[in-house]
């Protein structure tokens, strides 16, 4: 996961944002996915980005893309050194990895995924490359927490009939959704064993981009990706 400090982004962008949909400066945005693929040491075109539509599609991906992949909201690859990459500032980055077959994926699970079975989907498409779930091992990255995430009863309700865990109460005491929760939920209902959560809430961390807290605001990025030897 990135954070937003040691970019060239100016507030409220600041400072390593990597959104190109934010209104950002795009020369800021350019330099600051070139340092990701600096410290990763990869070609900036095998960082493979998403255009993220809140739905449930998937692409599976075998080599550098033209921009970023449309209209989808998770990736999947078995082909080494290629980087996945999902843009959050909210929403769960959830990161997939079958360490057995050599197959990732980068979802972006906001309320609406969760609801719609964005996470669900993208199993579906690891399996298709032959991976399977009991050897998955999933990240659930920094997000809006249930405390700070008030929705109203009607939408709670919504995804709570989907993943009934993501259903909780607020800090003040109102209808809330952890999506975190929620997809854990999920992930041990496919057959996922290994399940590993940072913490981090997206609205109190200063140190990341929050969409709720901040409004305008810029993104931060989640990535997996298999090394050279397949893993």
């Amino acid at each position: 996961m990135t954070d937003r400090r040691g970019g060239r982004s100016l507030s409220p962008y600041d400072s390593f944002n990597l959104g190109d949909h934010v209104g950002d400066d795009a020369g800021a945005v350019a330099a600051n996915r070139a340092r990701v693929a600096r410290e990763l040491g990869v070609p900036g075109d095998r960082l493979v980005w998403m255009s993220q539509v809140h739905g449930t599609g998937v692409a599976v991906v075998d080599g550098p893309q033209d921009g970023p992949v449309a209209d989808v909201d998770a990736l999947v690859t078995a082909t080494p050194g290629l980087v996945l990459c999902v843009l959050v500032a909210d929403c769960v980055p959830v990161l997939l990895a079958d360490h057995e077959t050599g197959v990732v994926a980068a979802v972006h699970a906001g309320r609406e995924g969760v609801r719609r079975g964005v996470l669900p989907a993208a199993l579906s498409a690891m399996a298709s490359l032959g991976a399977r779930a009991r050897h998955v091992t999933a990240l659930l990255g920094p997000a809006v927490c249930g405390a700070c995430y008030e929705v109203p009863e009607a939408m709670q309700a919504e995804v709570a009939r989907v993943a009934p865990a993501a259903a909780v109460r607020t800090r003040a005491g109102t209808p809330g959704l952890d999506l975190r929760l929620g997809l854990a939920e999920l992930l041990a209902r496919a057959g996922v064993r290994e399940v590993v959560h940072d913490p981090r809430c997206t609205a109190e961390d200063p140190h990341l981009f929050s969409h709720r807290r901040d409004g305008v605001t810029g993104r931060q990025a989640g990535l997996v990706w298999l090394d050279r030897g397949g893993r």
